[in-house]
């Protein structure tokens, strides 16, 4: 078994990868909040951990993979009222939107997806077990996390208290025994979602949510927790300090938080206009694209995301599927081979998830590929090519489908035109006319369709950016 090592948020470096139960891996990643269409930078993570998922899936017999929904929220209420439909039909509308968008990125779906609000009485018995044990209490119709009650708040983010105070941004309500003091639950309206609890009428506070669904599904200590390095302080900060509040022990093992998206340079901002959805992207550019340019640059540093990336790993991908096109409909080699196929990719992403390396080392497979001409070794290479592709969730595609299906946002010619076309110079070639096949040849170059004339017969490609 190959060993795994990640860059634990917890102890600020890369520890050996060592579950609690070997037979059962467990990894919780923070969903979205269903309002909107996701932006780049929400799909960062989901492409980071899918790649985990995969890595870990190779070496346990278990992995239970948890994503949330969040479908509870006061931007969801602010939505749903600005569109006058009920707060569930947009939610649920938008987290359909989310499951299509990741699944056009090839993220593999979760093991476990919890909604909050299917969970809100797990809440409430942990709230209520929280104020049991002396770490919470209720006051003016809401219950709230007093901080100073767990010693070791802070481990996470290595924050000190002022700058956690400002950091939160949490209301100092005159109802709070201290101004760190977080919310579990607070009271709601008629025209807000609301549950029955022994505080009256209220909803959940957002950090409790995670806890609740952590421990119902996966329990109460779990081995990897992920998210964006946003979250850290205080969404994960507090998720440690109601875990470890109400039921002791140690909450996760291992904490892993990815790196910042940037726009061209700058932070997205939709006054910048600048703010990309993966869904407008999608318009423009196959998911396979968008994964690529996501896993370029390693997860921990900051990723600038541009038009220009996208192209570059557009061409990246052209150059892969082109190395894999002679072999298309080629079976790889036994599964004794392809256990170890996946050899310097593996490697790479065994080491704190280095996607940069891997798809260096991806390239390099594929180059040697093309420089060979031994049908045995030619097999080898394939066979790691493609499971070291199937790691990094890269190459999915028929090579053949890849080169000829138009990218979303093409005004050139349909399949029928350029067949047409092809049927003319195949006819022109025949007949030995060979300035107009070459003229022919210039019109689909012209019209963006590159040939291929070979011993088999030929074959035509669109020529992508």
């Amino acid at each position: 078994m190959v060993n795994i090592r990640l860059h634990n948020t917890l102890s600020r470096q890369k520890e050996d990868f060592v579950p609690a139960d070997p037979q059962r891996i467990t990894m919780y990643v923070c969903g979205p909040t269903v309002y909107n269409y996701v932006h780049i930078g929400n799909a960062r993570p989901v492409v980071l951990f899918d790649v985990l998922y995969r890595l870990l899936s190779r070496h346990y017999p278990q992995v239970i993979y948890a994503r949330n929904i969040t479908d509870v929220d006061d931007k969801i209420n602010a939505a749903a009222q600005a569109n006058g439909e009920p707060i569930r039909v947009l939610a649920e509308r938008f987290a359909t939107a989310y499951r299509q968008d990741m699944a056009a990125l090839n993220a593999l779906p979760p093991v476990i997806e919890p909604y909050a609000t299917d969970h809100v009485p797990q809440m409430i018995a942990l709230i209520e077990r929280l104020i049991e044990r002396g770490h919470a209490y209720a006051a003016a119709g809401h219950v709230l996390f007093h901080v100073p009650s767990l010693p070791d708040y802070g481990k996470l983010s290595g924050r000190q208290r002022e700058d956690m105070i400002a950091g939160a941004r949490v209301e100092v309500a005159p109802y709070k025994q201290d101004p760190a003091d977080f919310v579990l639950w607070k009271p709601s309206t008629a025209a807000l979602p609301g549950w029955d609890s022994p505080w009256g009428l209220g909803r959940p506070g957002w950090h409790i949510e995670c806890t609740a669904m952590i421990n119902t599904h996966l329990g109460t200590s779990i081995d990897i927790h992920g998210g964006g390095q946003d979250l850290i302080f205080p969404h994960h900060e507090n998720e440690i300090a109601q875990g470890e509040g109400a039921n002791g022990g140690q909450y996760c093992r291992y904490w892993l938080h990815n790196g910042y998206v940037t726009v061209d340079g700058e932070k997205m901002s939709k006054s910048l206009g600048n703010f990309r959805t993966v869904r407008d992207l999608l318009q423009h550019y196959p998911g396979e694209v968008i994964r690529y340019a996501l896993l370029a640059g390693h997860y921990r540093k900051p990723l600038d995301f541009s038009l220009s990336a996208l192209d570059q790993a557009r061409a990246a991908l052209n150059k892969l599927y082109g190395t894999l096109l002679p072999f298309s409909g080629q079976a790889t080699t036994t599964a004794a081979c392809q256990a170890e196929a996946a050899g310097a990719v593996e490697a790479a992403l065994a080491d704190d998830l280095n996607t940069p390396l891997a798809l260096a080392c991806l390239h390099e497979t594929a180059s040697a590929l093309r420089k060979c001409t031994e049908p045995a070794e030619q097999s080898h290479l394939l066979a790691v090519l493609r499971d070291g592709a199937e790691l990094l969730g890269l190459l999915q595609q028929d090579p053949v489908i890849w080169r000829t299906v138009a990218p979303p946002d093409a005004s050139g010619p349909n399949p029928e035109q350029i067949e047409q076309l092809m049927a003319a110079r195949r006819d022109a070639r025949s007949k030995r006319d060979f300035v107009r096949a070459d003229e022919l040849r210039g019109e689909l170059l012209a019209l963006g369709i590159g040939i291929d004339d070979n011993a088999s017969g030929t074959t035509w490609h669109r020529i992508h950016a």
